[in-house]
């Protein structure tokens, strides 16, 4: 469900810019204690006079910059194939709707969307949602299991040297102080980070721009 109108107008209407993010409808799936997986699937789904409310309301407050977080069927987490339906034309068609009600040319462009509960989508709706007007993604799960599978395979890779401080298969007297200082397994927790992050650059459009 869209917010209602007079919450979003009493937004402070000062010559400073404002700046903000407006999410509308039901993000599915679970995160930070938040339960939206028995959400109803209508729910999932924003309609462009949804978004236009909310469009209308945030633009008359003066500089203001913002993005708007319409649902198409996006959960949190990373779930099997086919359990996930998304429909970015739903961002398609909030921006025809919108164009209309602001008399701009066909092909605008007026409303810029941020896409909720991205990790583990595909790559065909990411890229049909950017071209539909967004310009951010989140990406928590997949960044946060990047982070662990590098901690995962030092772990795998040092099994035996991780077990005492004392004692690996190169002698029973070889200390294991190395293998064993968090900082080894943060640091290779850090390298597939980053390197999962090179990926989403890539599927973002985010690479050489600057």
């Amino acid at each position: 469900m869209a917010p209602s109108p007079p919450l979003l107008l009493r937004l402070p209407r000062r010559p400073a810019a404002a700046r903000g993010s407006q999410e509308l409808g039901i993000t599915g799936g679970e995160e930070d204690g938040v339960d939206n997986e028995n959400a109803k699937p209508e729910d999932l789904y924003t309609k462009p006079e949804e978004v236009w409310m909310v469009q209308e309301a945030l633009q008359a407050v003066p500089n203001a910059r913002f993005t708007i977080a319409a649902a198409f069927g996006n959960v949190h987490g990373v779930y099997a194939p086919g359990n996930v339906k998304l429909d970015p034309k739903i961002l398609r068609n909030s921006q025809v709707y919108i164009s209309q009600m602001l008399g701009l040319p066909e092909g605008s462009k007026p409303c810029a969307f941020v896409f909720h509960g991205g990790s583990g989508s595909d790559i065909n709706d990411i890229k049909e949602a950017i071209s539909y007007g967004v310009i951010k993604m989140n990406i928590d799960t997949d960044t946060q299991w990047a982070y662990w599978d590098g901690i995962k395979a030092y772990e795998a890779k040092n099994h035996d040297y991780l077990q005492s401080q004392i004692g690996n298969p190169e002698g029973a007297d070889k200390p294991n102080k190395k293998f064993y200082d968090p900082r080894m397994p943060v640091r290779a927790a850090e390298v597939t980070t980053v390197a999962r992050l090179g990926q989403c650059f890539a599927d973002l459009n985010c690479v050489d721009i600057f």
